[in-house]
């Protein structure tokens, strides 16, 4: 039951009853109240924010597009992340692009890979390699695995061809199944020091 059907003179409980105003405490109308115009403020707030952050992004998107088509090249790094500066140095736009990765049925031959080549290090001393491979195949509490682990098996210098072609598995099991853009503004504070200008709540 939307507000706009509530019968004039009673207000609906946490149950979905209707309750006579005159029955419910002063303080719990107030608080209605309260709660209720600011959760209406907070509404326009976060529209204007969507509408300074589409209206920012397509500012330097749009830069980005000027500057590919007078000098033929492009302004920023890979996937849209780029960084644009006051003539001064002084301020600061940074455009980034986050993805959310998941990883494919090739994961499962990694680590069948892996345990091939622990089993065949097992008679030396690769405890502690061991450790770190199953920690990073270890799920979190989402059920998932921590792609960040697995991706920094990668970054181990091994020599081996077994580990090389789990290595190889591990990055064609690499699924990008998402992504978010992300802009921020930074400006230099008085002791010379890059300063974020907060825009969520949390920093204010």
């Amino acid at each position: 039951m939307q507000n706009d059907e509530i019968p004039k003179g009673y207000m609906k409980n946490a149950e979905g009853a209707l309750m006579p105003i005159n029955k419910v405490k002063p303080a719990h109308i107030q608080e209605d109240k309260t709660v209720r115009r600011l959760i209406d403020q907070a509404k326009a707030v976060s529209a204007q924010l969507a509408k300074f952050k589409a209206d920012a992004m397509g500012d330097a998107q749009a830069f980005r597009a000027m500057i590919a088509e007078q000098y033929g090249a492009t302004k920023g790094g890979a996937k849209g992340n780029m960084t644009l500066r006051s003539y001064d140095g002084e301020m600061m736009v940074q455009v980034q692009v986050s993805e959310t990765i998941d990883f494919g049925v090739e994961l499962q031959a990694a680590k069948e890979l892996i345990d091939e080549c622990i089993g065949k290090w097992s008679k030396g001393s690769n405890n502690n390699i061991k450790v770190l491979v199953n920690d990073a195949f270890r799920v979190n509490k989402e059920r998932n695995i921590d792609t960040g682990r697995v991706l920094g098996l990668r970054r181990l210098e091994i020599d081996d061809p077994i580990w090389a072609k789990a290595m190889d598995a591990i990055s064609d099991a690499v699924r990008v199944t998402g992504s978010r853009s992300y802009i921020r503004f930074y400006e230099t504070d008085l002791e010379g020091g890059r300063k974020a200008i907060p825009l969520d709540l949390a920093s204010v």
